[in-house]
């Protein structure tokens, strides 16, 4: 296969299915039943396909969410994409859904208990309103009394806070630990022991 009907295959097939794709189906459909496609050709061809659309004038992009592949619009021109299709409201995070959503990004996988531990206060709504998002999504069930549901975030959230996997989460450093410690202790009145 050649690099251009190589890119031009995987374009194809991202454009068709409309939605993340996993690497090694897309290696599958590439390669012969007797050969997969040799995965440094196709990491190459994506590379080419993702500089492409981000140096030409395109309205679109592809992007990697955790070893899965997408075409979709610039973040630029959502506002025009808005006027032609019936698209959904954009979400609003309030501070409350924030703070569950980054703990549940840090702490994953996590329980709806572990969240309200570390929150201090009820996060049903705030859990609920996540997963209606689909930010957040059960991710298993916990081997313990009860059987609580594990929670993990989403491809959406990658999508909507533009990384392409967990590991690019910044790191919270100590000192940024005790300046929240500190505020919790002055907010709550209390001091905290670590």
């Amino acid at each position: 296969m050649s690099d251009i009907n190589l890119k031009a295959s995987i374009e194809a097939i991202l454009f068709a299915i409309g939605s993340a794709v996993d690497e090694n189906k897309l290696l599958s459909a590439l390669g012969t039943e007797e050969k997969e496609f040799p995965k440094k050709e196709f990491k190459a061809a994506v590379q080419e396909l993702m500089e492409e659309y981000e140096n030409e004038d395109r309205g679109i992009k592809l992007i990697e969410l955790n070893g899965k592949y997408q075409l979709c619009t610039k973040n630029e021109y959502f506002d025009i994409l808005g006027k032609i299709v019936n698209m959904p409201k954009k979400h609003v995070l309030t501070d409350v859904l924030l703070e569950t959503l980054s703990i549940v990004a840090y702490k994953q996988p996590v329980t709806r208990a572990e969240i309200e531990k570390i929150r201090g206060v009820s996060c049903s709504h705030a859990v609920n309103k996540l997963v209606d998002y689909n930010l957040i999504c059960e991710v298993g069930r916990l081997d313990a009394p009860g059987h609580p549901i594990l929670f993990g975030t989403t491809d959406d959230f990658l999508r909507s806070f533009g990384i392409s996997s967990m590991d690019e989460l910044p790191d919270i450093s100590q000192d940024k630990i005790e300046d929240f410690r500190r505020q919790a202790e002055e907010e709550a009145g209390i001091e905290v022991t670590t």
